[in-house]
């Protein structure tokens, strides 16, 4: 027959309608084993990699899909090119 759980003073707050469990005696933390740090450790990492390569990959889709779009130049036939260089001078009276 399992032991009867200690019982665990219960607080309530009416403006915060929460419930505060306050532990009879303190415990100490129980330490992971290191197989199991290792293997979260792995996990995360793969995880992390395998995200990252999806967004690699989408960002490099995303811009070949740019490169190959309609450009100015595949709508229109240019037959030649000319390039000016344009210098504005404002001129007023000296008064």
């Amino acid at each position: 027959m399992p032991p009867e759980p200690a019982h665990v003073p219960a607080v309530v707050e009416p403006e915060m309608e929460e419930v505060v469990a306050v532990a009879d005696e303190p415990r100490a933390l129980e330490v992971a084993q290191p197989q199991r740090t290792a293997a979260v450790a792995a996990t995360g990492f793969a995880a992390g990699l395998a995200t990252m390569v999806v967004i690699h990959r989408r960002a490099a889709k995303k811009a070949a899909r740019r490169r190959i779009g309609k450009r100015a130049s595949d709508l229109l036939p240019i037959v030649g090119s000319r390039s000016f260089l344009v210098d504005v001078h404002m001129i007023g009276s000296k008064d």
